[in-house]
């Protein structure tokens, strides 16, 4: 939380600074930050009867006041007049990489401070977990109360109507206390992809109850079960699936949920309906909804139980097992009845009108043969993906609400990447079919923006965020890597009304202030995290009943004539946060992380371990291993060299970094040793419990059950003298060998991992001379003399074993030239880290 805090002090600086522009007059930027690489635009926008014509700018370093990029041909675009804006310019400094803090100068009108650097999104993942949070029916953290404890009377079961089912937990859809899984399904799914993707953004300061303290367990993860929990509710027996929890009957009035007075028939705040689903209409206000089958929803369960099957394994076992068990009959209800499933309402016609269901049929087809390798699933998956080769809401003016849901393809992410050649090159295709119709929408608008302008475009324009990031990590192609840019800074705060989307996003100076919430109504705070809807047509926005712009921010004089936003209490058409919208900030906030990581350069294997820390820094990492067993010759593995290795990084001056096994810590004669590695200020962490054999190539050689009993083991000996997980997240694997499988059930405890750096061989030194593989330690001291020669050692891991083998003489032991390797490196301008560090 440290870099959170840091990056909240930023936007109070930000906010407390006047942006230096002449009345009528405005350069919007993304508020958080640019990535160095990233593309970065900033919107000259006027309102000026008589508008300037922006020819040139420059780039200002804030701490120097020197110039550092001045504006080239090509650089600026006029993108000409739009609603109350009577001039517009696209200005792009993408060529300025340097990590800094700057502003902008177009013809004397001045940005806010603009912030580049390879951590401006540290956190901010973990951040709209917060609004997560907030939403949570049953036990409430932010409340500290709970809500809705008697949910539910089943609606539309031939057998069960007006049975009490027990649905507790989940999600409060959006600023009213409607539940639906339509949209908890898809956010559920969106943060497993992000976590899956990217488990190195999420951190652990919360509870599984939500509330503040470490369970060593993802943020995320406990999210994601709270999630599961509640769905594996709505699917109470094989075939018997429900689709939403309350109808419009909610919408009474801003009010506490705990204290919710809405009253279905059974008297306020005792039980609300639960809608089963039966393939057919029913009931929309005084009509019937347009359902046609029951796919869209438990095509949705089905990708929700077989992926979180696997999220879960090594957190909670017993209950994966159920809902994997769960995906199989879900997936085969949706192959029986084919088609949407809509939400049902009472007093209004509003309702999800989800009209596609073979995407919801070919995601779950996806997850159902990552689960089972079963190759049937595969072939079903592609055959419902060519039935919508590009999700219909992509180059449309217009869509009804909902009605193309999710809003982006996830299946169509997976079969491109993990289908045959000729398959992925058909779904890569397809991919791209969609980001370029939606700019063949934006090309020539001040904010090179294509998305809808229908309720919860912000919501569309995460999808889209999405599909770009997953199309360029795909295929390398930077084609749309502007657009995806205008995306992410249209979120951040670069639209016409320049404002961040997410509320209280450290980094942004200006943030909706007054959502629609009873969060901000009564004085409680804000909706924090949470991505609000976005702007809507001024049709849309006028035709809907009870919404107005009394009290509140509405920047009339920027409104952009083809779409509206107000930062208004009363607005839920475009101020009202959503869950499902949030959920699916954690994939992009959470890839951004990761490729700051990388610019770092930070190397990783094929299975996210890291190789070389910081590429771009003069600075080596010496890392010592050890194991303890007896063997034929005694004391085969030893951790006999700890004293020897610890005098001489004394002598030196130089902190390294430990990673002995719980079996070295169980040894009474190491506990002084390691005792005075902590006194001395070198990090501790460890190397498994037993010394596991995690795999054999990419075959795993241990269970779920295995490894993390082995990791709770070793955990329990670091907690003997006194750490806490906190103080030892980097673990080496045993062996430093591990495959995509035991990678993840690591990553998922908790702990980032790392291996020595490909191509130093220091790491043999456990081979004996009867080895074939034998190299002495001069042979190997002089590895690390000739790849420094050759490649450079930028963050480089070079592992030495503090062991005493039976086989090798004093002098053939690494650490015995210790002193030399260091003087070596210190010779060559190297310094030293550890990773206490990082």
């Amino acid at each position: 939380m440290g870099t959170l805090r840091n990056l909240l002090v930023t936007a109070l600086l930000a906010a407390s600074a006047a942006f230096s522009a002449a009345a009528g007059e405005w350069i919007r930027i993304n508020q958080v930050g640019y990535l160095p690489n990233a593309s970065k635009v900033a919107v000259y926008i006027s309102n000026s009867p008589q508008p300037r014509e922006v020819t040139s700018f420059t780039v200002i370093d804030a701490a120097t006041g020197g110039t550092v990029y001045i504006s080239a041909p090509g650089d600026i675009r006029n993108t000409g007049a739009t609603g109350e804006l009577t001039a517009t310019f696209r200005l792009n400094f993408s060529p300025l990489t340097a990590e800094g803090t700057y502003y902008l100068v177009a013809d004397g009108v001045r940005s806010p401070e603009i912030r580049i650097g390879t951590r401006v999104y540290d956190g901010s993942a973990d951040f709209v977990l917060n609004y997560m949070r907030q939403q949570r029916c049953g036990w409430n953290p932010f409340m500290k109360d709970s809500c809705h404890v008697h949910d539910g009377y089943i609606r539309y079961h031939p057998e069960k109507e007006g049975q009490h089912i027990d649905v507790r937990g989940g999600w409060h859809d959006a600023s009213d206390c409607l539940q639906y899984t339509t949209t908890s399904a898809n956010a559920i799914y969106q943060m497993m992809f992000a976590y899956q993707q990217n488990p190195e953004a999420f951190g652990d300061e919360y509870l599984s109850d939500g509330t503040p303290g470490s369970n060593g367990i993802p943020d995320i993860v406990d999210e994601i079960y709270w999630g599961l929990d509640w769905l594996d509710r709505m699917n109470p027996e094989p075939g018997e699936f429900y689709n939403q929890i309350a109808d419009d009957r909610d919408h009474v009035g801003m009010r506490f949920p705990a204290r919710d007075h809405a009253d279905y028939g059974w008297g306020p705040n005792n039980g609300r309906p639960v809608y089963f689903i039966t393939g057919e209409p029913q009931q929309r206000y005084k009509g019937l909804n347009a359902t046609q089958g029951a796919a869209s929803t438990v095509g949705k369960f089905a990708s929700d139980f077989a992926l979180g099957a696997k999220i879960l394994a090594p957190f909670y076992p017993e209950f994966a097992a159920k809902i994997g068990a769960k995906a199989a009959d879900a997936y085969q209800l949706g192959i029986d009845k084919p088609g949407a499933c809509q939400t049902a309402s009472v007093v209004s016609p509003y309702i999800y009108e989800e009209d596609n269901w073979v995407d919801d049929m070919e995601l779950g087809a996806v997850e159902m043969y990552h689960r089972t390798a079963d190759e049937r699933y595969l072939a079903q998956a592609i055959e419902y993906a060519r039935r919508e080769p590009v999700t219909p809401w992509m180059g449309a003016d217009s869509a009804r609400h909902y009605q193309w849901y999710p809003f982006m393809n996830m299946g169509h992410y997976h079969l491109a990447k993990d289908g045959n050649a000729k398959v992925s090159r058909e779904f890569i295709r397809n991919i791209r079919s969609g980001i370029s119709r939606t700019f063949e929408k934006a090309d020539g608008t001040p904010f090179l923006y294509g998305i809808p302008s229908i309720w919860c475009s912000n919501n569309l324009t995460t999808a889209m965020l999405t599909q770009c990031i997953l199309y360029r990590q795909l295929t390398g192609d930077e084609t749309y890597k502007e657009m995806e840019g205008a995306l992410r800074d249209w979120l951040m705060g670069c639209n016409p009304w320049g404002v961040c989307m997410i509320v209280e996003l450290p980094g942004a100076a200006v943030y909706p202030t007054q959502p629609h919430s009873f969060i901000p109504k009564f004085a409680l705070g804000n909706t924090t995290g949470g991505l609000v809807d976005g702007p809507v047509y001024p049709t849309i926005f006028e035709s809907l009943k009870g919404v107005n712009m009394e009290g509140g921010i509405n920047y009339m004089e920027v409104q952009p004539g083809v779409m509206v936003y107000h930062d208004s209490i009363h607005d839920y058409s475009t101020n009202e946060p959503t869950m499902d919208g949030t959920a699916s900030l954690t994939f992009p906030l959470s890839a951004y992380e990761k490729e700051g990581a990388q610019l770092r350069g930070i190397v990783e294997d094929e299975n996210g371990v890291v190789t070389r820390v910081n590429t771009g820094e003069k600075k080596v990492y010496l890392v010592f291993t050890a194991h303890f067993s007896t063997g034929d010759k005694g004391r085969f593995e030893n951790f006999d060299g700890v004293v020897p290795v610890l005098n001489t990084l004394k002598a030196k001056g130089v902190k390294g970094s430990f990673f002995p096994t719980g079996e070295c810590f169980r040894q009474s004669r190491y506990r002084n040793a390691i005792k005075r590695i902590i006194r001395e200020g070198h990090y501790l962490s460890a190397h498994s419990d037993k010394h596991l054999q995690l795999c054999s190539g990419k075959r795993s050689l241990v269970t779920a059950d295995s490894l993390i009993r082995d990791i709770r083991n070793m955990e329990a000996e670091l907690g003997s003298f006194g750490l806490e997980k906190a103080q030892y997240s980097w673990m080496i694997p045993p062996y430093e060998s591990c495959d995509a499988f035991s990678a993840y059930i690591l990553k998922g405890l908790g702990y980032k991992l790392v291996n020595p750096t490909p191509g130093l061989v220091t790491s043999h030194d456990w081979m004996g001379p009867d080895s074939p593989s034998y190299l002495s330690a001069a042979t190997m001291v002089q590895n690390i003399k000739d790849f420094d020669e050759s490649y450079g050692l930028n963050g480089a891991v070079i592992l030495i074993h503090a062991m005493n083998y039976p086989d090798r003489s004093a002098d053939d032991r690494v650490y015995s030239h210790l002193d030399e390797i260091i003087d070596y490196l210190r010779g060559r301008g190297y310094d030293f880290g550890t990773f206490k560090e990082l």
